[in-house]
């Protein structure tokens, strides 16, 4: 497939520079190097670029008008939220502009009727329930990132978090969305209402990893606090059992308000780092959650704690206060920069499985782990099956980040064999995108595009991202074979 179904007008890094300079203020275009280094990767740091120029805008004009400039001159776009996604999906083109929304924080407006909020997408996630929280309400999908990633960030990668399993991603939670399109126009996607006529493109521009346009602001959702909630920290000797306990626990009927797994070397760097009271002799620990009414919580707790122990756990501790409820969750949130302390770099995957997977798909990371000779800390939201492996690795070491993408690469093909998905919330973006060969046939891939040009006939906005071409996929197949791993999008790698 061409790479573009028009000739791209081809504009000098100056000229472009004084086409927006012409439509926002002076302050807003950043050309200087040194302007553009914070801009050149996202939360996946192993690959960088700068990106020809970025800008700044902050408002929807502006947002229309630097849009209609890249759809006149042909030049390519990358948004960017917070930049703390994980997949690439936000690393900037060498030949493209950068649009970063961070002056799009504004809270709109709160309805605590309609219980909904009116955001602009560079809010951060947390914002949302501390200032709504004097109405006893929050906003339920809470990624580890929370206190840093925005909701615009959260709506392109449909992000969920450690309450995602009852609550709903990001798609769940959101009823509005204004975007403006490559051609400039801003659109209205959804409705105030609980449904809008036509097609469901709500659902569809959430997780397009801002391949369909730009988002300038989101309605989203507000649920109630509940009165209550407790955790139950579990203790496994196997990791395999932990695993197996999760599927007891949703096969028992329950439903908790998270449930997550964190392995021995994970929570042994999350207790030097915070000190949340976790079992260091434990293999593994689950953390289970209710919430709702006192007499629900009394109830489901009990019920979860027969589940544990018939599962084999080897000990069971309830929170006891608010307080305490919150270290516990403090210590899963704290997990990826916790390990950090202990490695150099380390590469977090997000892939999805069944969740009668669990057990299987632990084993097989642990074998991967002697065949690449690193090690693999698991911390995943274990009640929908969604794993956040992190590849320990040090990349001053020659070859141990080429060894950690070709760990990372089996772990995914691994959640596709077992009958998942190559992404649970991260997105695919840069990182994952040959594996996109191995999950996608040719013929759905080809619709995706179509898709993709129904919006951006040009392929213009993140160029590169999410779709492989099949030119990418043939190679990658090739490259399988013979066991090698493709270089993603030759970007540079730190």
């Amino acid at each position: 497939m061409a790479a573009n179904p028009e000739t791209r007008v081809t504009v000098s890094r100056s000229d472009l520079a004084g086409r927006l300079a012409a439509i926002l203020p002076p302050a807003a275009v950043l050309i200087e190097a040194e302007d553009l280094k914070p801009y050149e990767c996202d939360g996946l740091s192993a690959y960088r670029a700068l990106p020809m120029l970025a800008v700044l805008p902050q408002t929807v004009e502006d947002v229309q008008r630097i849009l209609r400039v890249a759809t006149e001159t042909g030049t390519k776009v990358v948004a960017r939220g917070s930049g703390t996604g994980l997949s690439g999906g936000a690393t900037p083109l060498a030949d493209g502009i950068l649009v970063s929304m961070a002056k799009f924080n504004r809270m709109v407006s709160v309805d605590p009727l309609a219980r909904t909020a009116r955001v602009q997408p560079g809010v951060r996630n947390q914002k949302i329930s501390e200032d709504v929280a004097h109405l006893g309400l929050y906003y339920a999908p809470d990624p580890s990132s929370q206190i840093a990633c925005s909701i615009g960030g959260n709506v392109a990668e449909n992000s969920g978090g450690v309450h995602c399993l009852k609550y709903g991603l990001t798609v769940h939670n959101i009823l509005k969305l204004e975007v403006v399109t490559i051609a400039g126009e801003s659109v209205t996607i959804g409705s105030d209402a609980l449904d809008a006529p036509g097609f469901d493109l709500l659902a569809l521009m959430t997780g397009s990893e801002g391949m369909l346009g730009i988002t300038t602001e989101v309605t989203v959702k507000l649920v109630p606090k509940p009165q209550l909630a407790r955790v139950v920290m579990a203790s496994f000797d196997d990791v395999e059992k932990a695993g197996d306990a999760v599927a007891n626990v949703i096969g028992a009927g329950i439903v908790p308000a998270g449930l997550e797994m964190m392995d021995k070397l994970a929570t042994a760097a999350v207790e030097d780092f915070v000190h949340a009271g976790y079992d260091l002799e434990a293999e593994a620990i689950l953390l289970c959650e209710s919430d709702g009414t006192p007499e629900e919580v009394e109830e489901e707790i009990a019920k979860i704690e027969t589940v544990m122990k018939a599962s084999g756990a080897t000990a069971c501790r309830t929170s006891t206060s608010e307080a305490e409820r919150l270290k516990f969750w403090s210590g899963r949130k704290a997990a990826f920069p916790a390990v950090g302390r202990i490695s150099p770099d380390y590469y977090c995957i997000d892939g999805s499985i069944p969740r009668r997977a669990l057990a299987p798909t632990l084993k097989r990371t642990a074998d991967l782990s002697v065949k690449y000779g690193l090690r693999c800390a698991n911390v995943f939201h274990a009640g929908d099956g969604n794993l956040h492996p992190l590849i320990l690795f040090d990349a001053n070491i020659a070859g141990e980040l080429e060894k950690t993408e070709a760990f990372a690469a089996e772990l995914l093909e691994l959640c596709i064999e077992y009958g998942g998905t190559i992404t649970g919330e991260h997105g695919v973006g840069i990182e994952k995108i040959n594996q996109m060969c191995s999950q996608f046939t040719d013929a759905e891939r080809e619709m995706f595009f179509a898709v993709k040009r129904a919006f951006d006939e040009r392929l213009l906005l993140n160029p590169g991202k999410a779709i492989p071409t099949l030119n990418r996929c043939a190679e990658y197949g090739r490259m399988r074979v013979h066991g090698g791993q493709l270089p993603h999008a030759d970007i540079p790698r730190f």
